[in-house]
């Protein structure tokens, strides 16, 4: 595989795209087969086994969990919706919603990712070893359910989260206004100044690590930390690494910014 491609299949829907189709030709050819003998399958048999497939393959290429729900509904819904007669907008309605929640899929090859309950206790242990108050900030915070429970777990700390999917921006802001040490900004986390937090935590992809990491040299102070969800930076060896193992999520990787230590 190029280089080229490599860049592309960093795009979930593109990878939801090869999974499905991977999951129409095997099909094709298990339906081909089964023609042989006696036995038929539904059609609509023949769709939910191209969606458990797809799903099955999606999940091989590393697409986020809410992703093969929709690889395994897509060819069954679609089938479902010719027999009902709904207005055409409601389609373009679906196409909207979907872009505004995946926007940095497109900009920053960067999907939706939710930090799971496992992943939160452990930036709980970390944040705990931290001297309050701490400043704290979620880059990509998607809905904000992890910027939230970190709020209310360290009432003397300030958190923001950073958005900029309209969609989740919208709900991530309206979670938080009554948390008052948690505000949500819509801004790019490239043009985010990182000096005044203690910590940066992400869960984003494997395309922006390496310049993340070059702005978090830039800009974070001497004994902060960054926190990545999964992806690693390379060329540069976590100092810490706790482990998740729950679901895609791994473990959270540390580093603590020009050495200095915080024990």
């Amino acid at each position: 595989m190029t280089g080229g491609e490599g860049a592309v299949l960093r795009l979930p829907l593109l990878r939801a795209l090869v999974a499905q189709g991977l999951a129409i030709a095997l099909v094709v050819v298990l339906v081909y087969l089964l023609a042989l003998l006696p036995w038929r399958m539904s059609l609509f048999s023949v769709a939910l086994l191209q969606g458990v497939l797809a799903a099955g393959i999606g999940w091989r290429l590393g697409l986020s969990r809410w992703w093969l729900w929709i690889n395994l509904a897509f060819l069954p819904a679609l089938l479902m919706l010719q027999r009902v007669d709904l207005p055409a907008w409601l389609f373009l309605l679906g196409f909207v919603l979907l872009l505004l929640v995946n926007w940095n899929s497109w900009r920053e090859q960067v999907p939706l990712y939710l930090s799971g309950r496992k992943a939160q206790q452990r930036l709980q242990q970390c944040l705990s070893e931290l001297e309050p108050p701490l400043r704290f900030v979620d880059l990509g915070c998607g809905t904000a359910g992890t910027l939230l429970r970190l709020a209310r777990q360290f009432p003397r700390g300030q958190f923001v989260g950073v958005e900029t999917a309209p969609l989740l921006f919208v709900l991530a802001w309206l979670r938080c206004l009554l948390q008052e040490n948690c505000s949500i900004r819509y801004s790019s986390i490239w043009r985010l100044d990182l000096r005044p937090f203690d910590v940066v935590y992400c869960f984003l992809s494997p395309a922006p690590m390496p310049r993340l990491w070059a702005k978090a040299q830039a800009e974070m102070t001497a004994g902060s930390w960054l926190i990545s969800n999964t992806f690693e930076i390379p060329g540069a060896p976590a100092e810490r690494q706790l482990e998740v193992n729950q679901g895609r999520q791994t473990s959270l990787f540390l580093w603590q910014i020009r050495g200095a230590d915080i024990r």
